[in-house]
């Protein structure tokens, strides 16, 4: 049972969340203790760790039940305990992610650190649409609705978060009480789902809002399961209104504190313009009845039966968890809200899930994102992410600078409602990222080949179907924006895969090399579209790319990021993906790519993108360019694997695994590798945008798809 259902099970809870809390207040009293010499400090953790050797002896003796061993994972938990010791040997312990919990139509954030949840936004990426008043700010941003929700007395030790069972239902465990939270796949609204069970009666579920609440309404509801009420409230500022629905019957309310009355509650984001009454049927109805307990129970059911038996041998359990957190995270970062006028943004996949920067579709990620999907067997979703697409709109509003071609696929990423957004405002300028046009070329192509979905190119997008959409809205402006160089084709400069400052546009090799992996996936689609001239003329252009490759970044001996000279891109992390997509085969060049990447190795232990040339700490990417970044860590760990290194490959693989398995298994963005204002911690936390998606959890589930696929065939 995920939830406490008996009263033995709470009382045994509760005699847990005392011990682990007295530990916790132990070790937070010892680490501020003036202690004069080492010796002190030694004694003193062996003394901890005797009095968690004894809690976990206890519990190894069930001398608890299972149920209560297992919903808490208190193994877990001691394990977390025990490394606090080391705070009194002067050590720091890993400070935890934010949990995440969505459902395609919004997200919610839980903060481990205070044991609330902290975020319930309206909808499932940043920002709504462009700012017309600014239009190179990140745009107009999506609802959050409060700022906590947590118990009375925020203060005192927090026993732990996690996801119950690798899904997206989270547990919140502290001595004032219980709380878990979830918003559920089954039911097509942001909707915020709170369970509760107190410590003792003094204890009440509080929230703070982020807005003003302008007005409330009392609305009552009766249907076939009975009569219901609930409370809509509408804030200052804010189109969305939030209906309250108790989910027991309502004690000790107060005005200012509405939550207070009830320990299971769900929120419900009201769009403007929606029939709350009509909202509020659909909940009932989806419902079906249930206690909030049973609730639960049937979100991770269903979830459970959602899921896809892995085609993969887990080198560990801990890496099974992590494929099975990931394959939820993958879920979440969907978008599921139905396209319509001035909307047409369903089946995007944002970047990373708040309150990670990037919680925005991005082109690129999403296209890892989407093959992973329809690799694990996902074929729903995958084939939701292809039309995304190609029905995303307005695109093609950046034609001053591709050339006067107009296309569909984004240069650069989307706003929520699916509108193009041609700009990474960090730097304060619009991009032209060619190499995303080559990469939804790729992803139309690998699921074409997973599932055979003729019915798919015939489908009607927003340019037509979508073969004739792929043909001539991607695959043309995509040619048309080639040069020619070395006898053959270059791609026209860009910035490409790093997001290089637009003044700063170069002819990246990976630009290239995503057209040609690009068209020749391209020229498959157009086999079994029968369109034969149009294979024959992308099979000659990827030659013509590879020839123009070939003379422009494999120069002196050497493969290199950029036409033009630099130690930034002279050896650059984008190049192990161009050489694992099969663009580079010459065993020299591959051999000499790997020994340089020595270059890129930080203190973390893992690699970064580039060797930044940024002198102004001031700027961005002076930081961003120095820490470790997972995305090519995942990737040098497949080409080795590729060149026979299996154990290097294991040990980059094994890495992320442990160190996600510490953190709620969450792969991030990046490592620290130079603490900063910007990407604080100690050398080795994870950092920049988590939960990471297309580059995080895609590229996780790609790799360990690879090493199967590579063991299959004769590898080790």
């Amino acid at each position: 049972m995920i939830f406490p259902v008996s009263f033995r099970i709470r009382y045994e809870q509760s005699q847990v969340a005392k011990a682990l809390s007295s530990i916790c207040v132990l070790l937070a009293r010892l680490k501020s203790y003036p202690f004069k010499t080492a010796v002190e400090q030694s004694v003193v953790a062996i003394a901890v760790w005797g009095i968690f050797c004894v809690v976990s002896v206890r519990l190894k003796r069930r001398r608890f039940s299972t149920a209560v061993r297992r919903s808490f994972r208190v193994e877990r938990g001691l394990s977390a305990i025990a490394t606090g010791c080391c705070l009194l040997g002067g050590a720091q312990a890993l400070l935890a992610s934010h949990l995440v919990t969505g459902n395609g139509y919004g997200f919610a954030v839980v903060s481990p650190e205070v044991g609330a949840v902290t975020k319930f936004y309206a909808h499932p990426y940043s920002f709504v649409a462009p700012d017309p008043q600014k239009p190179l700010s990140e745009g107009i941003e999506t609802t959050n609705f409060i700022t906590s929700i947590g118990w009375t007395n925020p203060a005192g030790p927090q026993n732990g978060s996690y996801y119950v069972e690798d899904s997206h239902v989270i547990a919140i465990h502290s001595y004032r009480g219980d709380l878990m939270a979830f918003m559920p796949f089954g039911f097509g609204h942001p909707a915020l789902i709170l369970l509760s069970v107190p410590a003792n009666s003094d204890e009440r579920l509080q929230v703070r809002w982020a807005h003003d609440v302008d007005s409330e309404k009392e609305i009552e509801f009766a249907g076939a399961m009975g009569s219901s009420s609930g409370r809509v409230l509408h804030f200052s500022g804010v189109q969305e209104s939030l209906l309250l629905v108790p989910l027991e019957s309502v004690r000790h309310e107060t005005k200012k504190q509405p939550l207070s009355g009830s320990r299971y509650w769900a929120l419900i984001s009201i769009g403007p313009g929606e029939d709350t009454q009509g909202v509020f049927s659909e909940f009932n109805q989806w419902r079906n009845g249930l206690t909030p307990n049973s609730m639960a129970k049937r979100e991770t059911q269903q979830l459970e039966r959602w899921r896809v038996k892995p085609a993969v041998h887990f080198a560990s359990e801990e890496e099974q968890h992590l494929w099975r957190q990931s394959e939820v995270m993958l879920r979440m970062a969907q978008s599921r809200e139905p396209n319509r006028e001035g909307r047409h943004g369903n089946g995007l996949i944002v970047a990373a899930l708040p309150d990670g920067v990037f919680f925005t579709p991005w082109v690129r990620d999403m296209a890892w994102a989407t093959v992973a999907l329809a690799r694990m067997g996902h074929r729903e979703e995958a084939r939701a992410a292809v039309l995304a697409y190609f029905n995303a709109k307005p695109t093609g509003r950046m034609r001053a600078e591709t050339g006067g071609a107009d296309y569909q696929i984004s240069v650069v990423r989307y706003f929520g409602n699916g509108e193009e957004e041609p700009f990474f405002t960090q730097e304060g300028s619009t991009n032209i990222e060619f190499d995303d046009w080559g990469e939804a070329l790729w992803v139309l192509g690998e699921y074409l080949k997973r599932y055979d979905d003729s019915d798919l190119l015939q489908a009607e997008t927003y340019r037509g179907n979508l073969y004739e959409s792929a043909r001539d809205f991607v695959m043309k402006p995509l040619l048309a924006n080639t040069e020619p160089y070395g006898g053959g084709l270059i791609v026209a400069a860009d910035t490409s895969i790093w997001e290089e400052r637009q003044r700063d546009k170069k002819h990246f090799a990976f630009s290239t090399a995503a057209a040609i992996f690009g068209l020749r996936e391209f020229a498959d689609v157009a086999m079994r579209a029968g369109d034969e001239k149009t294979r024959s003329e992308v099979l000659g252009k990827a030659d013509a790319l590879q020839k123009g490759f070939d003379a422009a970044f494999i120069r002196g001996g050497h493969l290199r990021g950029t036409l033009e000279q630099g130690v930034k891109n002279d050896i650059d992390g984008a190049l192990i993906p161009i050489i694992n997509f099969g663009v580079v085969k010459d065993p020299t060049i591959i051999r000499d790519t790997v020994e340089r990447m020595k270059l890129l190795k930080v203190v973390s232990g893992g690699y970064r993108r580039v060797r930044g040339t940024y002198t102004d700490p001031a700027i961005y990417e002076y930081w961003y360019e120095q820490e470790e970044f997972l995305f090519v860590d995942l990737s040098l760990a497949e080409l080795y694997r590729r060149l026979g290194k299996t154990g290097e490959a294991d040990a980059i693989l094994a890495r992320i695994v442990k160190k996600a398995a510490a953190d709620h298994d969450i792969i991030p963005e990046m490592y620290v590798a130079v603490p900063c204002k910007l990407f604080p911690g100690k050398v080795g936390d994870p950092t920049g945008a988590l939960p990471m998606v297309g580059y995080g959890a895609g590229a996780f589930v790609l790799h360990v798809m690879e090493r199967e696929r590579w063991r299959a065939a004769g590898g080790k």
